[in-house]
């Protein structure tokens, strides 16, 4: 029997709703940040469409520039968001799990890690929900932080510039922003699957299985 995607979408956002009393959808990704936050063991978390998403508005935020080292081997991805980013990459022999800081930035890719109380004090942490991930939402990322300037930058820019608790038509703009945010049904599928998280987790395979990236000329050329 096939399933209906928007009324599935719309009903477990429903069933949501109902559950942590929420008036309006948006309320269902505030309750999803929190929920995330407190289990992390950061003061703020922003809900974003990925966790290249994360770091890319991270790095912005930080005005980042001049060279970033990552690891040789992690997701391809990461450094094309560091070059988007404005950013040169260079590569590292580093041995990782779990996590790792986009040095010399506080800015951490844990697209592999979810475990409790895992976030680093003064930190920009990254989270991943893609699919294969602890918290397998299809796709997602959040933003872990103890900065509240941040935090509410980063909640503006996200959403184009636009503030979500006010209707468009009473909307004032001073921010240029990205399309990053998460929708409030990504968010409900994140909720109903972290209800279940298992309370020990581990570091998920990470550096073991990327291939090396420092062989591929374009990001060097990149830099340019």
């Amino acid at each position: 029997m096939l399933v209906d995607p928007l009324k599935y979408d719309e009903q477990l956002l429903d069933f949501v709703m109902k559950k942590y009393n929420c008036s309006d959808p948006w309320d269902v990704v505030d309750v999803f940040e929190k929920r995330i936050a407190e289990y992390a063991g950061s003061k703020y978390a922003v809900a974003v469409d990925s966790c290249t998403d994360a770091m890319f508005l991270c790095l912005k935020y930080l005005k980042a520039d001049g060279e970033v080292t990552l690891p040789r081997r992690t997701y391809v991805s990461v450094p094309c968001t560091v070059i988007h980013a404005g950013c040169k990459v260079k590569f590292d022999e580093i041995e990782w799990s779990g996590a790792y800081p986009l040095t010399p930035y506080p800015v951490y890719d844990s697209a592999t890690r979810m475990t409790k109380d895992m976030y680093v004090p003064g930190s920009y942490y990254c989270l991943s929900f893609h699919r294969r991930k602890h918290v397998p939402i299809g796709k997602g990322g959040m933003i872990l932080t103890d900065d509240k300037e941040a935090y509410e930058w980063f909640k503006v820019v996200r959403y184009e510039g636009r503030h979500m608790d006010r209707l468009y038509k009473d909307d004032s703009f001073d921010t240029i922003g990205w399309n990053m945010y998460m929708p409030p049904e990504q968010a409900a599928r994140g909720l109903v699957l972290f209800d279940n998280i298992n309370e020990v987790n581990v570091d998920l395979e990470s550096s073991g299985i990327h291939k090396d990236l420092s062989v591929y000329k374009l990001y060097e050329e990149s830099n340019r």
